[in-house]
């Protein structure tokens, strides 16, 4: 019988498959974790603040890491697809990259985000499936969209390009200096502001546009 079915017929999800139990854990985990902190966060909180039994926890999360990259997992995808979703091939390529750049810093400088990011690292030598889990859902499938982006506009004779994923990368990385790793060491506790955004991103689509960009097309 699937899922499905034994929902239809009054029954239970098979465990760890429901999702709004999944849902509610995710949630007292979060809450956990923004109050204390992940390092002094138990699965005993987490168990109590989600209102479930420490048995029905371990069978959706069998430890506290695969839980918060589970956590992370939701917010990057949210903020990943969104981003995707942003890249217009009818806009013009300047105004498009800048817009895309700005969306990026904003979500990328977030203090939620700059832990996440931390904690991965810390977890990753221990449990490189989450750091490789991490890496491929989220910067790997952000470069890939904007290379498929980018060629597009090489293909219409906008862009001269060889190596679009390598563009794209270099894009990406342009567009966080001064402004990822500052905050990635706790060197800068705030968010970026929108005045440090358009310097960063300004600078970051001159110099890009100077190596792969036709004026007449842009």
């Amino acid at each position: 019988m699937t899922q499905g079915e034994a929902q239809r017929r009054g029954g239970r999800p098979p465990a760890g498959t429901d999702p709004q139990k999944r849902q509610q854990i995710l949630e007292g985990a979060t809450r956990v974790f923004t109050s204390v902190g992940y390092e002094a966060a138990s699965m005993n909180d987490v168990a109590r603040e989600a209102d479930v039994s420490k048995a029905t926890l371990y069978v959706y999360f069998p430890n506290k890491e695969k839980l918060f990259a589970a956590i992370c997992a939701e917010k990057r995808d949210r903020n990943i697809g969104e981003l995707i979703a942003s890249l217009d091939v009818d806009r013009p390529i300047e105004q498009m990259l800048h817009d895309f750049g700005a969306g990026l810093l904003r979500r990328l400088s977030a203090p939620y985000v700059m832990v996440a990011h931390r904690i991965v690292i810390g977890v990753a030598e221990r449990m490189p499936e989450i750091g490789q889990e991490f890496f491929e859902a989220g910067p790997l499938r952000l470069t890939k969209a904007l290379a498929a982006y980018l060629q597009h506009h090489v293909d219409a004779g906008n862009l001269k390009i060889d190596d679009t994923f390598l563009a794209a990368a270099q894009f990406l990385e342009l567009s966080q200096a001064t402004i990822f790793r500052p905050r990635l060491y706790a060197a800068l506790p705030d968010a970026a502001s929108e005045q440090e955004i358009e310097k960063v991103i300004g600078s970051a689509l001159r110099l890009f546009l100077a190596r792969y960009g036709d004026a007449h097309a842009l």
